[in-house]
């Protein structure tokens, strides 16, 4: 196969022009052309009066040798890369020892599921509720402002990505395509299939909930085990510091849950996500490990759909091919602090996320057809470990002040504290809603949101809105609204592992892992994190 890249070519084209291009590419004819497909599909807006798809495709030739050697000077023509997913192990037929996967967000789910393929018939401990009920208490929390700490946006089957624009594009360094295989597991749960093609592709939570349940099935079917509410206690970790681990690396034996039942085991996957808090606090009591780590905080930020799509895409604003505009800025401060949108929700709603009583959490969220009246994203600003000094914890303690905060700011009832964008840039409390509906549940409180931040990030997010303002036109509109407080982008520890055996620095058997550990951002990026910490417990399993 070949792959031909930078193929552009208007929005409305006719049914035939791809063909008709790749052809004109290759310099051949019909007659020598023996198949075709698109990998990859997005589109270039930057001229807003003349925006094209872009293409990448992979097609079969007759000759291919000859077609390479007549085309070994065009850049945009190459060999179409080996992408098959290959197993790195199988489980031997005696095996004894099963892995354990704590957490079943994207990053668990797929390490159970590859280990479940390859034989070794993982147990999955999900401190959260089945997918279809942790939906009711996250409703619970949006509809009647009930919150269950151990079933929630941040908890249960699906993990955080579950309830949120099922974003599956990622930056991440991938030469051995995992992520194409993470895509395809999705597509064979019932994901739409052009998630394979196109350059941003998103599920939405509805479509969601039935994947991680097929997937589910999948596990189980071929000999895994997944249960519910059977959180982790702790870690049972064998140091011998005197004897013969003179250098205090330790050895995982078992886990305990929160039921005192313990399960033996030394190879335990850590896909924890980024707000099991309590979980960070049993390892750092047991010696693994950890380390601070950089992360961000913000508020939400809504305007009107359509001022995001007449911004993007101009006169081809509503165009059905190109759906709902997002965005992404960027804008460093004067004070030195850098202020960038995050999670960008086109269509979407802001949707309370918090884990802990007594606190308010936001994020956003989008069904997969992206069409309320709303946009979201949130704005955040760096945050460093200079910035809380302390443990190696320090930052969870600083995270949770500021949504203990937001909840006081928002009358302490789980609404959220709000402030149309206008008053914020001037300094002076909100009063009444302007053009701009709050979409949050279970309500906003408007207020001052000055209280809810630091000075530092309250400072250069009214000076990033100003910015942002003249790169998209009405981004600082007074009526737009801002909700707080965004504090969950990433975690704020990282479980520091060795490179090459994925194996925590001084823990032998424990496996960190996705986001909660501080190795990926995102479904896609956790989800191939997920991929190859279960290859690297399958090799150690095989070699021993």
């Amino acid at each position: 196969m070949l792959r031909l890249t930078e193929i552009k070519l208007p929005l409305d084209h006719p049914e035939g022009a791809l063909k008709a291009a790749v052809l004109q590419r290759l310099g051949i004819t019909d007659g020598d052309l023996t198949g075709f497909t698109v990998f990859r599909r997005g589109f270039d807006a930057r001229k807003k009066s003349d925006i094209q798809f872009v293409y990448t495709v992979d097609c079969a030739v007759k000759d291919q040798p000859a077609t390479l050697k007549r085309l070994r000077d065009e850049r945009h023509v190459s060999v179409t890369p080996d992408m098959d997913y290959r197993f790195v192990a199988r489980a031997p037929a005696d095996l004894e020892e099963r892995p354990v996967v704590i957490g079943m967000g994207p990053c668990g789910l797929f390490a159970g599921l590859v280990l479940a393929q390859m034989g070794f018939r993982p147990i999955i401990l999900e401190r959260g509720k089945a997918v279809r009920e942790r939906t009711q208490d996250t409703w619970a929390l949006w509809r009647q402002g009930k919150l269950d700490p151990e079933s929630n946006v941040q908890f249960g089957e699906g993990g955080a990505g579950t309830f949120s624009d099922g974003k599956l594009h990622s930056q991440i360094k991938d030469p051995a395509w995992r992520g194409r295989k993470v895509l395809t597991e999705f597509v064979e749960a019932g994901a739409p299939p052009e998630i394979m093609y196109v350059s941003k592709p998103h599920i939405g939570t509805f479509k969601l909930v039935g994947m991680v349940e097929k997937m589910r099935a999948k596990i189980i079917a071929l000999g895994g085990e997944v249960r519910f509410q059977a959180r982790v206690e702790d870690f049972e970790i064998e140091r011998n510091p005197m004897g013969s681990n003179p250098d205090g690396m330790g050895q995982v034996r078992a886990v305990i849950l929160a039921n005192g039942e313990r399960l033996p085991t030394r190879h335990v996957v850590l896909a924890v996500g980024h707000s099991a808090r309590d979980t960070f606090y049993q390892l750092y009591e047991r010696g693994v490990h950890i380390e601070p780590k950089p992360f961000s905080i913000g508020l939400r930020v809504e305007h009107p759909q359509s001022l995001i799509d007449k911004a993007r895409f101009g006169r081809f604003a509503g165009h059905p091919q190109l759906g709902a505009a997002d965005y992404k800025l960027v804008h460093h401060c004067a004070n030195g602090r850098s202020v960038y949108s995050f999670c960008m929700c086109p269509g979407g709603a802001v949707v309370a996320a918090a884990s802990e009583p007594g606190r308010v959490v936001t994020n956003g969220m989008s069904q997969y057809s992206r069409n309320e009246r709303n946009a979201n994203a949130a704005l955040v600003v760096g945050i460093t470990p200079d910035d809380y000094p302390g443990d190696a914890l320090a930052g969870i303690e600083f995270q949770r002040r500021w949504e203990a905060a937001a909840f006081n700011a928002g009358g302490e009832t789980y609404a959220a504290p709000a402030q149309k964008v206008g008053d914020f840039i001037a300094g002076r409390p909100s009063t009444e809603f302007g053009s701009v509906t709050p979409s949050y549940t279970p309500g906003v409180h408007l207020t001052d949101l000055s209280s809810c931040l630091p000075e530092f990030a309250i400072t250069a997010i009214r000076e990033a809105l100003t910015a942002f303002g003249k790169q998209i036109h009405g981004f600082d509109m007074a009526d737009a609204l801002l909700t707080g407080v965004e504090t969950r982008t990433s975690s704020p520890i990282r479980v520091t592992r060795d490179r090459a055996s994925y194996q925590s620095l001084n823990t032998r058997g424990l496996y960190p892992a996705g986001e909660g550990a501080g190795y990926a951002g995102g479904i896609l990026s956790a989800a191939v994190d997920g991929i190859e910490a279960a290859e690297a417990v399958a090799l150690d399993m095989v070699e021993r």
